[in-house]
């Protein structure tokens, strides 16, 4: 229709100026510090655990748990500050690459290929934006526990009419979510992430090494916590729809608890070094 090409190209400009924006260096580097962020979260995501691991009742080893213990330092404040700026500016630079895949979605052959690599994108956007946004409620004194919230909300939603099939909906999509995040340390997939040509040969093994334990442990945590709320749904006891620290708390309870959560506790770790690596070296593929 000869009417609708002027809108499309309108739009095609659009999308390439917005393209611009979400490229320019300053965001880029803005995006960095919220990938050593992101990196050090998980380290201290892994202390945590390992505290936990000693018999600590007064851990959260999760992100909440992290973000107070930054709270807790000579200038936490504005150390949560540049950590919730840094993370929505990851989220925006991430989100920006559907920008670029955008136009397969006109392409029936292309369609659906391009539908799961946007839908990849997105998803490591929100959980950037969601980790942003906390940070600066942290930032704003507005503290809160994940595990309590997670409950209140299980609780809420059991109580509406097809609410049991959306928990157990939700519990399905976050054992995915953990498989996946298992697969890509696996196979080793998360390596796209890294623009390796840029990246010294000789840390290129290394990189790979902790990314695969991180992304491994990160698998095994986040699929528990979706077998956790599995649990909650199918029991109506809302007590077992735990996030992180939940899940980590059940492997400490289990006769190797200590030793087990000591292991995802390093992985955790592992993760936060990979992504400090992947803050010097950031590609943003989402086609992996």
């Amino acid at each position: 229709m000869p009417s609708a090409r002027p809108l499309l190209d309108r739009v095609h400009r659009l999308v390439e100026n917005a393209r611009e924006v979400t490229d320019h260096p300053v965001l880029e580097a803005v995006a960095r510090v919220g990938l050593v962020a992101y990196g050090v979260l998980h380290l201290l995501i892994g202390w945590l655990a390992v505290q936990l691991a000693r018999g600590s009742s007064r851990t959260d080893a999760d992100q909440t748990g992290a973000l107070q213990a930054v709270a807790g330092t000579p200038g936490g404040t504005v150390l949560l500050w540049s950590i919730g700026a840094g993370m929505l500016a990851l989220a925006l630079w991430q989100g920006g690459e559907v920008l670029l895949w955008w136009r397969g979605l006109l392409d029936r052959e292309h369609r659906l290929r391009t539908a799961v690599v946007c839908a990849k994108c997105l998803a490591k956007a929100a959980v950037y934006a969601v980790l942003g946004g906390t940070a600066l409620l942290f930032a704003l004194g507005l503290e809160y526990q994940a595990d309590d919230r997670l409950r209140e909300l299980t609780g809420e939603t059991l109580e509406l009419p097809g609410g049991t099939a959306l928990v157990l909906a939700v519990a399905a999509g976050v054992v995915a979510v953990g498989l996946y995040t298992l697969v890509r340390g696996l196979t080793g997939g998360f390596m796209r992430d890294i623009d390796l040509p840029t990246a010294p040969d000789r840390w290129e093994p290394l990189i790979e090494a902790v990314g695969r334990i991180g992304y491994v442990a990160k698998g095994i945590a986040f699929g528990l916590v979706g077998v956790l709320l599995w649990r909650a749904g199918t029991t109506a006891d809302v007590s077992t729809a735990t996030g992180l620290d939940g899940a980590m708390t059940a492997i400490a309870a289990v006769g190797a608890g200590p030793w087990l959560l000591g292991a995802v506790a390093a992985g955790f770790a592992a993760f936060g070094v990979y992504a400090l690596a992947r803050a010097r070296y950031p590609d943003r593929d989402p086609s992996s």
